[in-house]
């Protein structure tokens, strides 16, 4: 499989793997601390929620780490080098339950948009392999994305 992609084809995709590695790891980390966070009359229905959202993308990590390996690059593997990977930022400070969903949800929306874009790039290279990858990893953040929507519609009774 990597014998068909050119150098640059493969530096190309292995980039977007360490993003999407980075990018795992930030949301893993959001998510416990919304997780940790979580108050009010719906507190255990979203502390629970929040669980299974870090959960999921965890395992990521690892699922992006080894495709790196797979294609003939090699993972990030200092934790200093995911914050500066990361195209979502870290969650900062005390913030509403309003505001840790529409973080999230933004953060949901930058990765799945991205990841569209790398499963894009990775088929163009014929790495059909990296581009299933993703096919398969956006579609748990755009679930992820839904609950979260869901959650903030009209009459949520969400504490300001």
């Amino acid at each position: 499989m990597t014998a068909t992609l050119t150098p640059s084809a493969n530096d190309t995709i292995v980039r977007g793997l360490h993003r999407n590695q980075a990018n795992a790891m930030v949301m893993y980390q959001n998510y416990k601390k919304y997780h940790w966070l979580t108050y009010g009359p719906h507190f255990r229905d979203l502390h629970l929620l929040f669980d299974e959202h870090a959960t999921a993308v965890l395992l990521m990590v690892d699922e992006l780490a080894e495709r790196s390996l797979m294609v003939d690059g090699s993972p990030l593997v200092d934790p200093a080098a995911y914050l500066p990977t990361s195209s979502i930022l870290a969650s900062n400070g005390t913030l509403t339950m309003r505001a840790m969903i529409a973080e999230a949800i933004g953060n949901d929306d930058t990765i799945a948009r991205e990841m569209h874009a790398d499963a894009a790039a990775a088929a163009e290279s014929n790495d059909i392999g990296t581009a299933d990858l993703y096919t398969r990893l956006v579609q748990i953040h755009q679930k992820q994305r839904w609950f979260l929507k869901e959650v903030l519609k009209s009459g949520d009774s969400l504490p300001n």
